[in-house]
């Protein structure tokens, strides 16, 4: 059992290390950042659905991000619009009920949607999951969650009763925690609420802040999450070199990164993480350089 239980620590601390480097230099040092499915595999099959993550799982990518929202009932589902509009058949279901806001309806009601047909006819009667049957598939796919905290300001209290269903799941033990799961949101008072709620919990603030604003977020987040297309290895090297709220340099994914060229340009201003549409052709791209 000793050696079980060292071998296990052992497991959690060198998947911390990977993704949580102990020092500047060393953050700045990672050559490969960390792949994440953005909505799942969702060049390739409807975002936000379990045929996304499990596409991103066959792609032998480990990591997946996804948004969360509520329902008019309290039930927490996998969908990145307040609308259901885009995404779904909605429309023809329930033509009288626009602008057909998450928010207004049950959750068997967004059961009844097709949440593929508008990708391609091949996922026709794909659901909208909930966040339950989710977590389910991410951890039946040995996968890693970036989960969004979405529009949080239209659904009070969420923030609790995220926490609450993740550690319903399982997903809140130091096993998890360690490598497996990161909130994040572009509502600092959400990722605020999150660390408070549970200090353990690793965070992300999605957007840009100023360099001088750093250590102020740093005090509640782990992790600054900008759009690709607003970074240099100038702030990349700044937002590394101020400590986060677990006591390890701040990290940096960047976001939405499709093309192999801007993957290899984003890789070496030294982030550590890249969130795209289309993993495998990042991927392609880090192992070429």
């Amino acid at each position: 059992m000793h050696a079980r239980a060292v071998a296990a620590t052992t497991t959690a601390l060198l998947g911390a290390s990977l993704v949580c480097p102990t020092s500047p230099a060393e953050a700045a040092a990672h050559a490969r950042p960390v792949i994440v499915a953005h909505r799942g595999a969702s060049a390739y099959a409807p975002e936000n659905t379990l045929p996304a993550i499990d596409r991103a799982a066959a792609l032998g990518i480990p990591w997946v991000e996804n948004d969360v929202q509520r329902t008019k009932d309290g039930r927490l589902v996998v969908l990145h619009d307040d609308s259901l509009a885009r995404t779904t058949d909605v429309e023809q279901v329930f033509p009288g009920r626009a602008p057909w806001k998450v928010k207004d309806f049950t959750a068997a009601e967004i059961a009844r949607l097709d949440a593929g047909s508008w990708f391609s006819p091949r996922y026709r009667g794909t659901r909208v999951p909930t966040l339950a049957q989710y977590m389910r598939r991410v951890e039946h796919n040995h996968e890693k969650l970036l989960l969004e905290v979405k529009n949080p300001q239209l659904y009070p209290g969420i923030e609790r009763q995220i926490l609450r269903l993740l550690a319903n799941e399982g997903w809140l033990d130091r096993r998890h925690l360690a490598d497996r799961l990161i909130v994040q949101s572009f509502s600092a008072d959400s990722v605020r609420i999150v660390h408070a709620l549970d200090p353990a919990v690793p965070t992300a603030l999605l957007g840009r802040p100023a360099a001088a604003d750093l250590r102020r977020y740093a005090t509640f987040v782990d992790m600054v999450n900008p759009p690709w297309g607003t970074l240099s290895a100038d702030y990349v090297g700044t937002v590394h070199s101020v400590l986060g709220a677990h006591h390890r340099p701040l990290r940096v994914f960047a976001w939405t990164v499709d093309r192999a060229a801007d993957a290899r340009k984003v890789a070496g201003y030294g982030v550590d993480g890249i969130i795209t549409n289309r993993p495998d052709v990042v991927r392609d791209a880090l192992n070429s350089v």
